[in-house]
């Protein structure tokens, strides 16, 4: 069967894209007016999405809530979450739906043939045939609900959109990227907030979120995107047949409308949550805000991302060199959202002082109008453009599918003209015309309109405001007390009633017919056997190198592998330190600005990291290393081991004020990501109390290395602070990067390879030989039991331990309790019936083991659903075919498809590791064959990883201290 033979359809275009070695397709959906974009090649991790606009008239949330609740059940999967019953048990490489401001979008992508039209099955179902009109319990449960015990208790609300957008509105930079969206278009859907003000969901009823649905989720109003190795005919034939045609053709008026363009810019004050004791001064952003044209505009759209960096991303460009001088903001940098339809360039100064507001905007505009009266840098718009050329023609989004990131991208067009869904992804020759441009005044010209001589911009102020979370909690409190005490008798045994109701059908364990209805691949659909490393030790005139024969596209992926035994512990934020600052600051040859865009015209990106690898034969042991790794075009390697050579042995660590400039950025973005992520640093901080590793770990990126920051941010200022941290990265340069510590690692073929035993041998004679005192690489894990208050509204509750310190070893059916516990048991207690955004556990080769959950109302009621985990598994009782499900979903977890680059990095750990071929087939014999008698007898690994009973949580105030007899400190997580 062809695509031209499918009479429900029509070609509107068919050509060759070469850029992406694709077949393209627009087609229309003759009856339903459905849209459709194929793209067909050769990969074989297929992806799948079917999207709709949807404009919200309000910041109820509704877009968003129906966004988690179409996939509770639907006509054809009739039980309460197969959504979750999906992930146990699927091969997928990505499984997920996404709200945007004005679309809502249900991908996944699979390897599997099955597998993808079982995903295909069950999403197509559920957005068109979703059980949400048979029960407001769904919505109830996903997106909010008076909740009362019984008829004395307090009336409060849950529901996990609720709480997720909680968490959402409690960090900064959150609120910040909302409110400069919603200052630029008060007017249309980017003056609203999609997913849903905390304060504003509650006023959505069940019935307008039903009437949203009614209206958006028709196929008259849905985009469908097909990417890989497949049948499209075969494909659209099913889609048709089974969904489509059941539709008639339907007006809907999703249109995203315009934002009339001010007639003169706009300032707008707006406030962040911080605690009352955080101190206001330096803690306002700045944000300057220009709507810049139409998201169609092809050349535009790549040549502001090129703006970005030349202006105010790059180290020592313009703007922000200009700024930082000045002493406005800590952190300065540049934004470019191009994915709606009026994108947005913002220039933002974070932890800011607002009396600076108009030297900031004056600032701005002077260095702005420098640039288009003299010219920017050439070497800087080229930069960019070579940067972002690499990573277009590279496509390696790591975890995800290519075909994920090119649908997305697809939507910044397409959703807004049906006949161009392939002008931002066919980019070749954008780039080629761009860098013609360089020369032209192009770029100059875009400054002048869209960036000064544009009317159509706001500065914002985002400042901060003590106990604004205290203040919307009493509010709140407040409202609900006000109202409960306005209710009858009657209807306050209502909302006690169906408070059980909701209970009792979340507990309510689904028919086994239905569940039986979600599709299942089979044991032997799954691979057997362990994806091998590749690697082959080689010695090349006294450099060992580490090679794996991998095919690149011509690209060398390198990195330079430091041995650090001999560094004393102690030093170990230093050495985060120094991973900073490597790259950012002037060498012989190089100014700090020049060597940045060196090093993105010649290459992909230089990038640091410190890394631990436990020893696969003791567990107990565990190697450190520095890694510097490059990306680089084989044509250009010589190039790549010369810039690296320049950065670690001429960086000028005497200048002092550089390096404060750098620490300065670092301490604001650490303070935002430390909080956003709760989750990971909540879980890496627990571990840290019982695991060398992890406190190694927590030492170089977590809260353990944000104070040290702390403290070296309070010495600089001094001369004798400074001298301490100048002779501190020195001393480590000469004790690390030394010929006796170097491995170089090397992914690509052998044509990549060639030019690299030369290049290492002259790369190590470079390197430092000066005698130095050796220091002794050990930790010892000192359990604190920590909880750290943020300004937020929601808390990341975490307990860890360590099972193999009991004499536990390794079992790879530790992987299948991952899927299990994060799917069913914590699942059902934390997210399902706590009402937390998410939760999740984790089970290390080492021992490390942990529960965590994330935007999480709760604190001692998680801690308690852990406490109860292992009985529950010593209880645990399930047929063959749910067995099954955890297997497969554990196996789709591990066996996701690697990128080259990633190949090479599972070489690399593998070697470091001294991992055995034998023992990681055993691993994976042991995920396959585990049975529920296996699980009961992980029951032991989890008892044995809770009697550390290590406890840290990032959260609130309140919820803090009415647990506080768990920790032993309690202390703000950002100290003013």
């Amino acid at each position: 069967m062809r695509l031209e033979d499918l009479a429900a359809y029509e070609i509107l275009e068919k050509r060759r894209i070469e850029d992406l070695n694709s077949d393209s397709y627009i087609v229309r959906h003759k009856k339903t007016g459905a849209r459709l974009a194929l793209l067909s090649n050769d990969d074989d991790n297929k992806v799948f999405y079917i999207g709709f606009r949807t404009p919200p008239k309000d910041s109820t949330g509704v877009a968003h809530i129906i966004e988690h609740t179409v996939l509770c059940g639907s006509k054809d999967f009739p039980l309460k979450d197969p959504f979750v019953e999906l992930v146990k048990g699927s091969l997928n490489t990505f499984l997920n739906a996404i709200t945007y401001p004005d679309k809502t979008v249900y991908p996944v992508a699979s390897c599997n043939d099955t597998d993808f039209q079982n995903l295909m099955h069950v999403y197509l179902d559920a957005v068109f045939y979703p059980n949400i009109y048979k029960t407001d319990k769904i919505f109830k449960q996903e997106g909010w609900h008076y909740e009362m015990e019984d008829e004395s208790s307090d009336l409060t609300i849950n529901g996990v959109v609720y709480n997720e957008m909680k968490g959402a509105f409690s960090t900064a930079d959150d609120v910040l990227s909302r409110e400069i969206q919603n200052s630029l278009y008060p007017d249309i859907t980017y003056g609203i907030e999609s997913g849903g003000d905390p304060d504003v969901i509650p006023e959505l009823t069940y019935e307008d979120y039903l009437d949203f649905h009614r209206k958006y989720y028709h196929p008259s109003n849905s985009y469908i995107y097909l990417y890989g190795d497949m049948d499209m005919a075969e494909k659209l034939d099913y889609i048709d047949r089974e969904y489509l045609s059941k539709f008639d053709h339907l007006e809907v008026d999703s249109e995203i409308k315009s934002q009339e363009k001010f007639s003169e810019p706009k300032e707008i004050h707006k406030a962040y949550p911080v605690l009352s004791t955080d101190s206001l001064e330096k803690n306002t952003y700045l944000s300057y805000n220009c709507s810049v044209g139409s998201t169609l505009e092809k050349k535009i759209y790549i040549a502001l991302g090129t703006l970005n960096y030349a202006l105010c991303s790059a180290p020592g460009a313009p703007v922000k060199k200009a700024l930082i001088d000045k002493g406005i903001g800590q952190d300065v940098y540049s934004e470019y959202d191009n994915g709606i339809k009026q994108p947005i360039f913002s220039i933002v100064a974070k932890n800011a002082d607002a009396s600076q507001k108009d030297e900031f905007v004056k600032t701005i505009r002077e260095v702005l109008e420098d640039q288009v009266k003299n010219g920017i840098d050439r070497k800087s718009l080229l930069a960019g453009l070579s940067y972002d050329e690499f990573k277009y023609r590279e496509a390696d989004f790591g975890r995800f599918p290519k075909g994920l990131l090119y649908g997305l991208q697809v939507l910044d067009s397409w959703l807004y003209d049906d006949m161009l869904p392939w002008i931002h992804i066919e980019a070749n020759d954008t780039f080629a015309e761009l860098k013609k441009e360089v020369d032209t005044g192009y770029f100059e010209n875009i400054i002048t309109e869209y960036l000064l001589d544009n009317t159509h911009r706001t500065v914002l102020l985002l400042e901060p405001e003590q106990g604004l979370t205290e203040k919307k909690d009493e509010e709140l409190r407040k409202k609900l007390k006000a109202y409960r005490d306005s209710l009858s008798k009657e209807e306050i045994e209502k909302i006690v009633k169906e408070t059980k109701e909701l209970r009792e059908y979340q507990e309510e364990p689904d028919d086994p017919e239905n569940l039986r209805k979600i599709p299942l691949l089979k044991l032997e659909d799954l691979k057997k056997e362990a994806e091998k490393f590749i690697y082959e030790e080689r010695n090349e005139n006294g450099v060992k190198i580490l090679f794996h024969d991998i095919f690149t596209n011509g690209i060398a992926y390198l990195t330079f592998v430091f041995d650090i035994k001999n560094i004393d512990a102690s030093e170990l934020p230093y050495m985060a330190t120094l991973k900073k600052l490597l790259g950012m600051l002037d060498t012989e040859h190089y100014s700090y600005r020049d060597l940045y865009n060196e090093i993105n015209i010649k290459t992909g990106g230089i990038s640091g990291s410190i890394s631990t690898y436990t020893d696969s034969a003791d567990v107990t042991k565990f190697e450190t290393t520095f890694e510097i790794s490059v990306k680089v075009l084989h044509e250009n390697l010589s190039d790549a081991f010369r810039l690296v050579k320049e950065i670690i042995t001429s960086s000028n660590f005497d200048d002092v004020k550089r390096i404060k400039e750098i620490f300065d950025e670092q301490y604001a973005r650490l303070q935002s990501d430390l909080a956003s992520a709760g989750h990971q640093t909540a879980a890496l901080r627990a571990m840290s109390y019982v695991s060398p590793a992890a406190s190694v770990s927590d030492s170089v990126s977590g809260i353990g290395y944000f104070r040290q920051l702390e403290h070296m941010i309070s010495i600089i200022g001094t001369d004798e602070g400074a001298a301490v941290i100048v002779d501190n990265l020195k001393r480590l340069c000469k004790s690390i990067f030394r010929p006796e510590n170097l491995l170089v690692d090397i992914t690509g073929t052998e044509k990549e390879y060639q030019g690299v035993p030369k290049e290492s041998e002259l790369f190590a004679k470079a390197l430092f030989t000066d005698s130095y005192d050796k220091g002794q690489f050990k930790m010892t894990p000192v359990k604190k039991n920590e909880a750290f208050v943020t300004a937020g509204q929601v808390q990341y509750v975490c307990r860890a331990g360590n099972y193999a310190n009991k004499g536990l070893k390794y079992t790879g059916a530790l992987r299948v309790l991952k899927v299990m516990m994060g799917y069913d048991y914590l699942w059902r207690n934390i997210r399902v019936l706590g009402g937390a955004y998410g939760c999740m556990s984790s089970y290390a080769k080492n021992g490390d083991a942990a529960f965590v959950t994330y935007r999480d109302p709760n604190l001692k009621n998680s801690i308690d659903v852990f406490e109860k985990a292992s009985d529950y598994l010593r209880n645990f009782d399930a047929d063959d075919r749910v067995i099954l499900q955890y297997i497969i979903g554990a196996i789709s977890d591990l066996d996701t498809p690697k990128t080259p680059s990633g190949k090479g990095s599972y070489g690399l750990t593998a070697y470091l590791c001294r991992a055995k071929m034998e023992n990681i087939q055993k691993n994976r014999d042991q995920l396959l064959g585990t049975t529920k008698e296996t699980i009961r007898g992980l029951a032991d690994y989890v008892d044995a990883f809770m009697e550390d009973n290590c406890v840290c949580v990032i959260g609130t105030a309140d919820k803090i201290e009415e647990s506080k007899e768990l920790f032993g400190a309690v202390e703000q997580l950002v100290q003013s």
